[in-house]
């Protein structure tokens, strides 16, 4: 599956790479997310790196007919109507896992967000993990993984090198990519 899955990115025009990472765990940021193309381009990429991620996705995605094949693909529901202590729910799933990586959007949505979520920063503090930056740039056609980021529990000062890695990454649609922010950025401001 390795194999042939980085022959499809090839022939597609696509490059893809990843450094090692620094342990058997950790969370990978998605980035940007602006449309459903997202998705297969970034399953390719995973399978042609050697990744089998997990990934968390609205639990409206995991309806009949197609959730059974979502779940086999790594998916994991969340019902985002509800607060249901996620971050510590994923954290411990960490601890008891030998090896995983687990992929979080934190812009939430395909359409432009205001902000970034900051729960992939709180699940890999509370496991002790390293966050990959993954990332799709349409642009360039490129995806992978740019590097590691150990979290200090100084999110504004973790979320800075998060920012500066991807302000040049280019999703399928621009327009629909929100600024590189944090909720708690956006209150400041109010």
């Amino acid at each position: 599956m390795q194999k042939l899955a980085g022959l499809v990115l090839r022939s597609l025009g696509w490059r893809y790479h990843m450094p090692p990472p620094p342990g058997r765990k950790y969370v990978l940021i998605g980035a940007p997310h602006t449309s459903n193309w997202d998705f297969p381009v970034g399953l390719l990429a995973l399978w042609a790196l050697g990744i089998r991620a997990r990934w968390l996705g609205k639990k409206e995605l995991f309806r009949p007919p197609l959730g059974w094949l979502l779940r086999l693909l790594g998916g994991i529901p969340v019902d985002r109507s509800r607060w249901n202590n996620l971050v510590d729910s994923v954290a411990e799933v960490f601890r008891r896992e030998e090896e995983m990586a687990i992929l979080i959007t934190p812009e939430g949505t395909r359409g432009k967000a205001p902000y970034w979520r900051s729960g992939f920063y709180y699940v890999a503090l509370k496991a002790g993990v390293p966050i990959a930056l993954g990332y799709v740039d349409f642009r360039k056609k490129e995806v992978g993984i740019g590097g590691y980021l150990w979290p200090s529990g100084n999110l504004k000062q973790d979320f800075e090198v998060i920012r500066a890695f991807y302000q040049d990454k280019v999703g399928l649609r621009p327009e629909r990519q929100g600024p590189i922010r944090i909720r708690e950025e956006v209150e400041e401001v109010a």
